[in-house]
């Protein structure tokens, strides 16, 4: 059996398929194309006709290949949605949650509900684009004619099989799901003037939503495909294919952004989680990751896009070994880094309002990036094991930050912690897994870590010896 992965992230998507032979997964990239967003009527959104129709071509170089089954799975981002009306049409464009109109939305809406009852019921962290702060903001008379709102990857689904459903894992991101009632909270619909009917089923990750209507794309050569409903928010993928055997680990989701956070089997609601603005995102197998998002690679994607020499990302890093590290500290959390105009421009007028040096170089500018996403994972891992009262000895670092060797062992020295870099593929690796024990090809989440383990190359940094007590001290007095 062939299983095809539909991995779409901010700023690219792929088509990726993996199948077992002697005990190993084999993956193999297919398919590759650009994502990101464009401005429409004021707004920034993604072209969404152009990511299904890149998924029907990855499908189609599926068959291409010999294959003439399938299973498929579908994931993204979070917290960005499609209004359809009740004939299924769109009614707008898809709206990125990089658009800035729900920048004050927060303070907005804690008027009529407090930030502590919203932890309370969803366990979900403050962050200005989520969904619930999004829906706020949507046009009333556009919401009323609503018929049915699905996170992006529920909606491409629905265009592969016309079947509709709300994935557990995605859905936990928009801070409408109550944590331990595990469905929509009535209280956080009615502030939004939004109806829980205008919500497909609620559904867990791993089960079939349909078989593909090859009808709909007559100008494909699609194969026969059963799609299944994986763990569709990207992340919850990811974690799925971190190889660890421990109990006392956290993980790395690193990309355009980093997801740094451990597995539990409950949530946890206390006020120094909320306070540490920590998430309980909903997991597969109800598991529940608690995490923090940290802004990860998105800057240095951007400050790579400004830079007047073209570089590579693996140039970047050469660079960065050139230069003296922890030259500033800076805070890239703040939502000043967030869609600046100018990357290059934000970080060295931070550098300059804090009275530090300021970094001009392609060099000193990633090696500034660096160190200091080393520094706020460390800062994030002492903050995990105190909300949580257990310790962490392994740090999986999954996504395609593990294939950044500087980074990883910063991140080593800084947290004091054993990183396991790998696999680099993760989320597509875990969207394969999970169609593959929907499928009953694999058992459960333990041999499927397993067969991660033994299947690709995982690479092991240890901490060296240095100051990183007196450096994040430094951190925090300079930027907190």
């Amino acid at each position: 059996m062939v299983y095809a992965a539909v991995d779409i992230g901010a700023s690219s998507g792929r088509v990726m398929i993996g199948e077992i032979k002697n005990s190993k997964l084999l993956t193999k990239e297919i398919h590759r194309f650009a994502n990101g967003f464009t401005t429409h009527n004021g707004v920034c959104c993604w072209d969404i006709d152009h990511l299904l129709e890149q998924t029907i071509k990855g499908l189609e170089k599926v068959k291409s290949l010999g294959y003439e089954h399938c299973t498929v799975g579908i994931d993204t981002w979070a917290v960005d949605y499609v209004l359809l009306d009740q004939k299924g049409k769109r009614l707008r464009e898809v709206a990125s949650y990089r658009d800035k109109r729900t920048e004050r939305t927060i303070d907005k809406l804690t008027v009529a509900i407090s930030k502590e009852t919203i932890y309370q019921k969803t366990g979900i962290q403050f962050l200005p684009f989520n969904t619930i702060y999004q829906l706020y903001e949507e046009d009333h008379a556009v919401l009323e004619k609503t018929d049915r709102i699905l996170m992006v990857p529920d909606y491409l689904g629905y265009c592969l099989t016309g079947n509709c459903v709300t994935e557990a894992t995605n859905a936990s991101t928009m801070q409408l799901l109550h944590a331990s009632k595990r469905t929509f909270d009535k209280d956080l619909l009615d502030a939004i003037s939004v109806k829980k009917e205008q919500f497909a089923p609620l559904i867990e990750p791993g089960q079939e939503l349909g078989m593909l209507k090859n009808e709909r794309f007559p100008a494909f050569d699609l194969p026969i495909c059963k799609v299944i409903t994986v763990a569709s928010h990207d992340t919850a993928s990811a974690v799925i294919a971190a190889p660890a055997e421990s109990d006392e680990w956290a993980y790395i989701s690193s990309g355009t952004w980093s997801l740094i956070g451990v597995e539990n089997a409950t949530p946890i609601l206390t006020d120094l989680a909320m306070y540490n603005n920590y998430t309980n995102e909903w997991g597969a197998f109800k598991t529940i990751r608690f995490l923090k998002n940290i802004i990860g690679m998105w800057v240095l994607q951007e400050v790579r896009k400004q830079l007047k020499e073209d570089y590579s990302f693996a140039q970047l890093v050469e660079e960065a070994q050139k230069t003296k590290p922890f030259q500033q500290f800076v805070n890239f959390n703040d939502d000043r880094f967030l869609h600046p105009d100018n990357m290059i421009k934000e970080i060295q007028d931070y550098c300059r309002e804090t009275h530090q040096k300021i970094p001009h170089t392609a060099g000193e500018l990633a090696c500034c990036i660096y160190t200091n996403l080393a520094i706020i994972y460390a800062i994030a891992i002492k903050d995990l094991e105190q909300i949580t009262g257990r310790p962490i000895q392994q740090l999986h670092i999954v996504g395609g930050g593990a294939h950044n060797d500087l980074l990883n062992q910063l991140t080593a020295d800084m947290c004091g912690k054993t990183v396991y870099a790998g696999p680099a593929e993760a989320t597509a690796i875990g969207n394969l897994l999970m169609q593959m024990i929907a499928s009953k090809e694999i058992q459960d989440l333990k041999q499927a870590r397993l067969l991660v383990k033994n299947s690709f190359d995982i690479k092991a940094f240890t901490p060296q010896e240095t100051d990183r007590d007196s450096m994040i001290q430094l951190f925090k007095r300079t930027v907190l």
